[in-house]
Formats: C-alpha cells, structure tokens, sequence
C-alpha cells in the first residue's frame, strides 16, 4: 500500500533528516510534496533523484495528502496541523503544541503502537527526544518488574536546538581554537562551548525546566501509567548530536542485571553495548545515524533492593524526531489505519 505524503518544515533541521530517513527506509508513498515557511517558498529540493518545489503551507496543500509529517515551532503547528487534519490527512506533530491533548496520542512505536488505533483528532503527537529514548529502554524493563520511581540526568546535544545551536557550538569551538573572542550566544542560554548548561533559564515557579516537566508528563502517558514517578535534571552539552542519559530505576519487583540485559536485548529498537572491558559502551559519536537507542551500563544499585542503574543514547535528530515519525505513519500504513 502506498500513500500519499506531505513534509511540513521540510527546510529545518528535522524536516531534512526526515526526507532522509523516508528514502533510506525506502516508505511507500505514491506521491509526495514539501511545505515550508514562506521564506522557503518557491526554492528546488531534491529527493530520491527528483527535484520538486517547496510549497506554502495553506489549506489547498493538503488536499488529497493522507499522511503529513509535520516539524514547525508548537506556535506554527496549532494552526497548520488542524488544517491539515481537517482536509482528511493524519499527522503526525514533531512540536511541543499537541503532546499532552487527551484527544492526541503520544507514541513511540516500541512502546504504546496500539494508541494509534485511536486518532480522535486527526493528529499524532511525536515525544520529546529526550523522552523517546527513555520509554524505549524503560518499556521491557517495566513489563518486566513494573518500574515504581525514575531519576534521569540528561546531557543534551546542541543539535537540540537546531541547525542554529550546531553552528553556534562549531563556531565557539572554532573561535576558542584560534585564540578569538567567542561569538555573541544567541541559541542557547550560555556559551556552550567547553561548558555545561543547565538545560535553559527559563524555570517554573517549582524550579524545573520545560524540558524536565516533558520527561514527566510524557513518560507517564506513552507508558500508560500514572504511578510511574519520574526525577529529572537535563542538561546541555558541547555535543553535536546525540543526547545521552543516565538513568536510575526503582521497581515494584526483584530484578537482576542479567533479567534487565536479556529482556533489553531482545526488546525491538535497542541494542545494548554492555561490555565495557571491550570499549562496548554506548557513545553519543557512534549512535549519531543510527536509529536504535542504544543502551548499557547495566548495574545494580547499591542502595535500595529493587534497583538499577543504566545509560541511554540515541540520535536526538533521527530516533529523538525524525525516524519516530516516519516509524508511526509506516505503522499507520502496515495496519490500514487512516483516514476514509
């Protein structure tokens, strides 16, 4: 079965790793368009051999799509995905703007694909990056000894921040290297460079960040369960691609670093690098263009009784964004469950 497609924000950092990982993983579509903001309008891309026009994103793009794959700031996406939706596609929403609706499904496909089935408003919200590569590695720990407590500590990379914190942390890099004066910051909250920022300034009236509340809220609704309590810290890190995690596990039930390393390594979507003697040990540098998450250093903790301790990496552009949505509309179209 082939559908037809729109890439909304097709110009950005994560619109372009997902034309890229449509044409690796070879999607069915029977046509497709790209839709930018008007500054892009008009302008050639090239995908798989073809060139096609950038499109403005307005009612009339829309008809007859059935699948939209849409990254655009949360304030762009509360009004371009209803649209969308309203002409009869699915979309599938990289921004913030639809995550915690009750009518919108948050997914991961590893985790909760079966929400899916379910799409009241037309539109399928893609997690934070940084939650999407927890859920995967938490999920068969979970269906194994039902998790109790999390306490995260993320080291985000600049590529967060888009294409813009990229070239904001090489050119600070650049500039240290030189011996110059570092370029005024304008992406991210401090110099990055040879730095560690807590992961932005702005803070709630309880002290935790946008970023720490996402992991939260999140967690609880792709895992479905309210009881599951999450403790997060996030970070920024002088890193190009590839968040990284190290997270703490209290569960409800006994469970060994052995159980913990079987049930991972045959869970779909993780490889687990946990052997450390060998230099196997999940690093940002050797995730970056892949798609799994990648997890290891499985221990004990050696505080409480049900307890572990693991680290999680991912590509924040790839499996944090792009490959997640282009994962659930292959899900939408193996199991026939779109619109009309």
């Amino acid at each position: 079965m082939s559908v037809s497609v729109a890439v909304v924000g097709a110009t950005g950092a994560v619109g372009e790793i997902m034309r890229q990982v449509l044409a690796e993983r070879n999607f069915p579509f029977s046509s497709i368009k790209f839709l930018a903001s008007e500054r892009s309008v008009g302008k050639p891309i090239d995908f798989k051999g073809k060139r096609y026009i950038i499109e403005a994103i307005r009612p009339e793009a829309f008809a007859g799509v059935q699948i939209v794959l849409s990254s655009t700031p949360a304030s762009v996406s509360r009004e371009t995905s209803p649209m969308a939706a309203k002409a009869g596609a699915i979309v599938i929403d990289n921004s913030s703007a639809w995550r915690m609706d009750p009518d919108v499904p948050l997914v991961v496909p590893e985790v909760n694909a079966d929400a899916l089935r379910n799409i009241p408003k037309g539109i399928v919200a893609n997690p934070n990056c940084s939650t999407i590569q927890m859920v995967v590695a938490l999920k068969p720990l979970h269906d194994l000894a039902k998790i109790k407590r999390v306490v995260v500590a993320t080291y985000q990379a600049s590529s967060g921040k888009g294409a813009k914190g990229v070239y904001e942390l090489d050119a600070q890099i650049t500039a240290i290297g030189k011996g110059e004066k570092v370029p005024p910051v304008t992406a991210h909250a401090a110099q990055l460079a040879g730095n560690v920022l807590p992961h932005d300034w702005k803070l709630g009236e309880d002290g935790y960040s946008e970023e720490e509340i996402k992991m939260v809220m999140e967690t609880k609704k792709i895992m479905g369960d309210d009881s599951i309590q999450v403790s997060p810290t996030t970070a920024r890190v002088p890193v190009r691609t590839g968040h990284s995690e190290a997270i703490n596990i209290e569960f409800e039930r006994p469970i060994t670093v052995e159980q913990a390393r079987e049930a991972l390594s045959k869970s779909p979507g993780v490889i687990v690098l946990d052997d450390y003697a060998k230099g196997e040990v999940p690093l940002a540098l050797t995730c970056e263009g892949r798609d799994e998450t990648f997890v290891g250093r499985i221990r004990k903790d050696l505080t409480i009784p049900n307890g572990l301790n693991i680290w999680v990496v991912a590509d924040n552009l790839r499996k944090g964004a792009a490959t997640n949505a282009v994962q659930i509309a292959e899900v939408l179209v193996a199991c026939g469950w779109l619109r009309g």
